[in-house]
């Protein structure tokens, strides 16, 4: 028993080692280096634990948690790597997060981990408040490869949207982007889609915009573009990858629950589903949703139900921030006789600086009351008193 200890702890001491002069190191390597430390140690009795409770306040929980992956017995590198971060803007919230959740961040070499990473990113345009957000959000990017993870991931995105500026919202949008397996799974699913017909210029618009849903198993992928096209969706319009995304979201189940509840206010099935295949976000909205825009549209402003379906964008709209507030408002503006009438378009289907301009600002001399009046809609309907 005396020998294999000592073979375990000398082993543990050299895995420690290259976990803290590695700075390539990775989540894999630590967590072997955790299963062989828990042998060894109680590490509640850890200089890491006393320090993530003295330093950034933690519960002796989220200490205990983290501290399975620490080994340092001084605090001189993690207070590097922590002064390190302050001084390029990261708050002290953001850094207890990183560490929450990459406790190995405290283990990086800054000069040559860090550092370079920070300048990769910088170069390509990300601005530092994004940079520091992208980092907070997504600390695995500290502990990944600049030249065989990151860079080879940013510059594969850059050609994909076509410039560095799109590559930079589309990692905005979804963080970890960055630290997943490129060929593993978004490479296989736009050869998918490429193979089913859809244009490559459908594809960058709808990858810009959502990202995360080209990270799938790509049999499953497979399995959704080939129900969605089998479903009458033209691969060429750009409703088709509106429909894949829906079903990437949700089951082909939960969009029939979806589908019942717009029944249950006079859709024909066959008005239901044109409705989905009009707009395929409209489905994104929950039945709750759904239900209460329908109530609100219908009852209190009077539309007619079958115009709501002809026009199903409205369910992807905010009920509280645009449909409810400048339903109020235009039925205020409809009493003074400031209006005659108003559409469904017109009203919620607009930006909020060109529904101003229709509905307010035309309205010199009263301009400033339409406003107040307009921002206390906005008021009531977010304190649901409506």
């Amino acid at each position: 028993m005396f020998n294999l200890s000592r073979k375990t702890s000398s082993l543990f001491h050299r895995l420690s080692y290259i976990v803290m002069n590695n700075s390539s190191s990775n989540s894999h390597l630590f967590l072997r280096v955790r299963c062989i430390s828990n042998t060894c140690s109680d590490p509640s009795q850890s200089f890491a634990f006393s320090y993530l409770i003295d330093k950034f306040g933690f519960s002796q929980k989220s200490a205990l948690a983290a501290s399975k992956y620490l080994l340092f017995k001084t605090p001189d590198k993690p207070d590097s790597v922590i002064a390190f971060l302050e001084k390029h803007g990261f708050s002290k919230t953001q850094i207890q997060q990183i560490v929450k959740l990459r406790p190995p961040v405290l283990y990086c070499n800054v000069e040559n981990n860090i550092l370079p990473k920070l300048e990769f990113f910088r170069s390509r345009g990300v601005s530092s408040p994004d940079l520091i957000k992208l980092l907070s959000c997504n600390p695995r990017i500290f502990c990944r490869s600049l030249e065989n993870q990151i860079m080879p991931c940013f510059n594969y995105l850059s050609n994909l949207l076509q410039s560095d500026e799109k590559a930079v919202k589309s990692l905005k949008r979804y963080p970890y982007l960055v630290s997943c397996n490129f060929d593993a799974y978004i490479l296989p699913n736009i050869n998918t889609l490429l193979d089913n017909g859809v244009p490559e210029s459908n594809i960058r618009a709808m990858f810009l915009q959502h990202p995360r849903s080209f990270v799938m198993i790509p049999d499953r992928f497979k399995e959704i573009v080939k129900e969605v096209k089998e479903m009458g969706f033209d691969p060429m319009l750009t409703k088709f990858l509106g429909a894949v995304i829906m079903f990437r979201k949700m089951s082909k189940s939960t969009l029939e629950r979806k589908l019942d509840v717009c029944k249950k206010w006079g859709w024909s099935e066959q008005e239901s589903w044109d409705a989905f295949c009009k707009n395929p976000y409209c489905m994104e909205a929950s039945q709750e949703k759904i239900t209460a825009i329908m109530d609100f549209l219908v009852n209190k402003m009077g539309f007619q139900s079958l115009l709501i379906a002809d026009q199903p964008y409205v369910l992807g709209r905010s009920l509280k921030k645009r449909i409810v507030p400048r339903g109020l408002f235009a039925q205020d503006l409809l009493s003074k006789g400031l209006i005659k009438k108003f559409t469904l378009s017109g009203l919620f289907d607009t930006s909020e600086k060109v529904f101003i301009q229709r509905f307010i600002n035309r309205y010199e001399d009263i301009a400033p009351q339409l406003l107040k009046l307009y921002k206390e809609k906005l008021d009531l309907a977010i304190g649901g008193k409506y």
